[in-house]
């Protein structure tokens, strides 16, 4: 059986945030004899399996990578954040390592091949099939390439290793084989924990040693992601659908407990301030939109009244969809989930003061 069947039987998917099919994507690259380049970087605020695999299971991934390429080492390169231990790592192995710049957008698919082939490290505006290839704009070949999540890589060789049905042991019919999931912020115990879909996500916090005392919500799938009340935590499975009642996804595996000694308002402003100021600056959902949504939360933050909401909501409304790219979706998707479940504290600021400490003007 080729590592494509394989693959097939196991229904691996990309542990990235896709969840787009691997056998597509690794037969693809065996018909277009493509490079591949294995994404390590962690971008994902919040991520940090990647660099757990790279740490612990590098020569797994290098044999995952090989059966990817047929056997071609020199056709595969290793994207990890400039400065990182990832990228020593990486480059004391002997391993060609592509230096991506710190930055949120940056870890995107479209933005690696861009700097892989002498561009920025920006999201492509073009929405690109899952082969990328041709030639430049000096009319340079593009040798067809492919990009797969480091997780995802190193699952393709479990499964020639260990076969498909093993790997169908894990998770569900719908979403099968183990993952990891980074659980931190306000945990006892944070660290990467292997999963399979479906668990409770209460199990995951308390494999973490259980959330810390008044953690007031969850931060599930990074920025991309949706916030959860503990109580929606509680009874919540980490799943697809489990994730989807509430507008979000399993994602790249990330859980963050807020912290309690902060008001949770003042969280959601740090992170969608950084958000808007880690937009390629290609489309004006990003250059504008974004940092009007985080201008009218940090406004919502400090003073809380109707028009402020109501104008916050209007700006989450047209951004949706008209991206180059779905870093404007995710950050608005995130600010939707954060006014939903922070809503009980934000009227508890209009009635009097924070209930962590922090005084606010009274509103009408």
């Amino acid at each position: 059986m080729t590592i494509v069947e394989e693959l097939e039987r196991a229904g691996l998917t990309g542990r990235g945030g896709a969840a787009f099919s691997t056998a597509i994507k690794v037969r693809a690259a065996h018909d277009n004899d493509a490079d591949l380049v294995v994404n390590a970087c962690d971008g994902e605020v919040g991520a940090r399996k990647d660099a757990w695999v790279v740490e612990h299971h590098l020569a797994e991934l290098v044999e995952g990578a090989r059966l990817v390429t047929s056997g071609r080492r020199d056709r595969v390169t290793y994207a990890a954040h400039r400065g990182s231990r990832t990228a020593d790592l990486l480059t004391r192995a002997g391993l060609e390592v592509l230096d991506v710049p710190a930055r949120y957008v940056s870890s995107e698919e479209t933005a690696i091949l861009s700097l892989l082939h002498g561009g920025l490290a920006k999201p492509m505006t073009k929405r690109l099939p899952f082969v990328y290839g041709g030639r430049d704009s000096l009319g340079k070949r593009i040798a067809p390439t492919v990009v797969l999540n480091a997780e995802t890589v190193w699952r393709v060789s479990q499964v020639r290793r260990n076969g498909p049905d093993w790997f169908r042991r894990f998770g569900t019919d719908t979403e099968p084989g183990p993952r990891l999931v980074s659980v931190g912020g306000a945990v006892a115990h944070p660290g990467i924990f292997e999963v399979g879909s479906g668990v409770p996500i209460r199990d995951l916090l308390d494999a973490a040693g259980g959330l810390e005392p008044r953690v007031p919500a969850l931060l599930v799938g990074g920025l991309g992601g949706v916030l959860l009340t503990t109580d929606e935590a509680a009874t919540t499975a980490w799943s697809g659908p489990g994730m989807a009642a509430y507008g979000g996804s399993m994602g790249a595996g990330v859980i963050e407990a807020l912290d309690p000694t902060r008001c949770p308002l003042d969280v959601v402003t740090d992170l969608v301030t950084y958000g808007a100021g880690e937009s390629a600056g290609q489309c004006g959902p990003c250059m504008f939109g974004l940092p009007a949504v985080a201008e009218s939360w940090a406004e919502l933050a400090r003073d809380p009244n109707q028009q402020t909401l109501d104008r916050l909501q209007d700006r989450l409304g047209v951004i949706p969809g008209r991206g180059a790219c779905h870093h404007p979706d995710g950050v608005t998707r995130f600010v939707g989930s954060a006014l939903r479940v922070l809503m009980p504290h934000i009227h508890e600021h209009v009635a009097g003061p924070c209930p962590l400490g922090r005084s606010r003007h009274a509103v009408h």
